[in-house]
């Protein structure tokens, strides 16, 4: 069998098997993880923004190749989540555009267009690192351009590819000491090589696994708020006050403990309120409920698994919204909202958190940060909705900036991206913040505040590691300080505790406290206490931030 052109149709094909390829093996990506923390995640990011690509593809199917990358690239970049799917997004934004005038393509085009995606790629990284999923890359694009010098066979030129993309994987630990530390290849490239095999099988004939095939809950989810008629009832009469929609990635630790029984877990959650809707499969389960406690529904669900996907709607602050003014909505329908000099958008996790946000300016808060990242196409949206001449994003994660800076180049509005990469440093950046000073004073400002705090974080192991010189377990309590592990215990407090002694020093001024949903009241008023008493010259403040994973948040000024 020999293929020495290329069209539309076959590369769709291809597409979509790369993409059910890596959503087969999302999971094993995201345990490469290099942290022993609870949000490796790049697996979840590489294939929502994959199967995002793969979906506008799906529609868009015709023989014209140049027309297919355009569909891919476009769904590719506006689904892009995290730095890893930001990163792929923009392999294939310059491997459409070498084919985009092409209606079908010969192996040398088709080697040419892996070369030019990742010369797009690195420029989109500010600081490239290699042993990365831009060196598996780079490594292919090579070894495709030498092959194409060999063969007119494009499925010959694939398998040079994909085994050079192998090798390249396996030589990453040699180019990145921590991952030869942890024993681990990078989690980035894995993904992109099972995208490649997915295109070699389907070059070949050959089907590899599916994916897992989630039935859709959009028209459930519809049909269960159609029955809410908002037209015909007051705000004050919402019993349950959140929309929560979540999945649910079962794992067998947890579920040799807590076994999953579909009908024993519905009927445990209606007591958390109403509206229920679940699907599940063998490793997936999706959940919508009306729930006046919606930290309590997840905090039940993370017995069996791990959240992939969060949704939380304030229904009374909608329900206000479109049926609180009636008279005055109508008259005014139909005049542009006139825009306002600056929008501040910001990405949180916790209701907590982002309630904090509010209260000292943000105008919305995208619902974000471990393990879920908004995509570009999140942001984009966010950007529009705040009805502004000057957009400033706070991502709050590092994994978060480069989708921000890519929704930031599509948009018409001027889009200022402050790089944050903690809570602590959003909430620096956010409180130097003035309306009345102009956009570049403003980033100068902002910017500069996030050197003015210290972020520390405690959260727990979720395997057995070796890392900086400490021996971790599974199920210890880790303490980061700006996202690095530095103390571990196997009490919860004790590491808090042994964090913040490490972290405040005699220029610390303020510390601020944001329990999570794992912290206990009692735990907290403990912690504050030890603080007063230990850190006599420094103010303590508390918030309840009521984020997941992360028991305790500590931001040092």
């Amino acid at each position: 069998m020999s293929i020495t052109n290329l069209n539309g149709q076959h590369f769709a094909e291809m597409i979509i098997q790369g993409a059910n390829h890596l959503a087969a093996n999302a999971k094993m990506v995201d345990a490469l993880n290099v942290f022993p923390v609870p949000d490796g995640d790049t697996g979840t990011n590489m294939n929502l923004s994959m199967t995002s690509g793969a979906k506008e593809v799906k529609n868009n199917v015709q023989e014209h190749i140049g027309k297919v990358g355009v569909s891919l690239s476009r769904g590719l970049l506006m689904g892009a989540r995290g730095n890893s799917g930001v990163i792929l997004s923009q392999l294939f934004r310059g491997f459409s555009k070498s084919i985009e005038a092409k209606a079908s393509i010969s192996s040398t085009e088709f080697a040419k267009a892996f070369q030019d995606g990742v010369e797009t790629a690195y420029k989109a990284v500010m600081k490239p690192v290699e042993g990365t999923i831009l060196t598996v890359a780079k490594d292919a694009a090579k070894a495709g351009l030498a092959a194409a010098k060999q063969y007119t066979d494009i499925i010959s030129v694939m398998e040079e590819i994909t085994k050079e993309a192998r090798a390249s994987l396996d030589r990453t630990p040699d180019l990145l000491p921590v991952l030869k530390e942890v024993g681990v290849v990078d989690s980035g490239g894995q993904g992109l090589l099972l995208v490649y095999e997915g295109f070699l099988a389907e070059l070949k004939g050959e089907k590899l696994p599916e994916t897992l095939s989630f039935p859709t809950m959009d028209e459930l989810v519809s049909a269960e708020h159609h029955m809410n008629v908002q037209g015909h009832m007051n705000t004050e009469d919402i019993v349950y006050g959140y929309c929560t929609e979540f999945m649910l990635r079962l794992e067998k630790d947890k579920t040799a403990e807590h076994p999953f029984d579909e009908d024993k877990f519905k009927l445990d959650l209606s007591e958390y309120g109403d509206s229920l809707l679940v699907i599940s499969d063998d490793e997936i389960v999706k959940i919508h409920i009306h729930s006046e406690k919606p930290g309590s529904v997840l905090n039940y669900g993370q017995q069996y698994g791990s959240l992939i996907k969060l949704k939380i709607d304030n229904m009374r602050e909608q329900h206000s919204g479109l049926v609180g003014e009636t008279h005055a909505a109508l008259q005014t329908e139909n005049k542009p909202k006139e825009k306002e000099k600056y929008g501040i958008v910001s990405v949180a996790m916790g209701l907590g958190i982002s309630e904090l946000f509010k209260s000292i300016g943000a105008d919305s808060v995208i619902e974000g940060g471990q393990t879920m990242n908004p995509s570009t196409e999140d942001i984009v949206k966010a950007i529009e909705e705040a009805n502004a001449e000057n957009v400033i994003i706070l991502p709050n994660n590092k994994n978060i900036i480069m989708a921000a800076q890519q929704a930031a180049e599509v948009v018409k509005e001027n889009v200022i991206v402050i790089p944050s990469k903690t809570v602590p440093q959003g909430l620096s950046a956010l409180l130097a913040f003035n309306s009345s000073r102009g956009t570049e004073e403003n980033e100068s400002a902002m910017a500069e505040a996030l050197a003015h705090v210290k972020t520390g974080q405690v959260t727990y192991a979720v395997r057995d590691t070796s890392i900086d010189g400490l021996e971790i377990e599974k199920g210890d309590f880790m303490g980061l300080e700006e996202g690095k592990i530095i103390v571990k215990s196997k009490n919860k407090l004790d590491a808090a505790k042994d964090l913040l002694s490490r972290l405040i020093d005699e220029d610390s001024e303020i510390l601020t406290i944001l329990s999570g949903e794992e912290a206990s009241q009692e735990e907290v008023s403990e912690l504050a206490a030890y603080c007063s008493e230990m850190f006599e010259d420094v103010e303590i403040e508390l918030h309840n931030g009521k984020q997941p994973l992360y028991p305790f948040i500590f931001s040092i000024e």
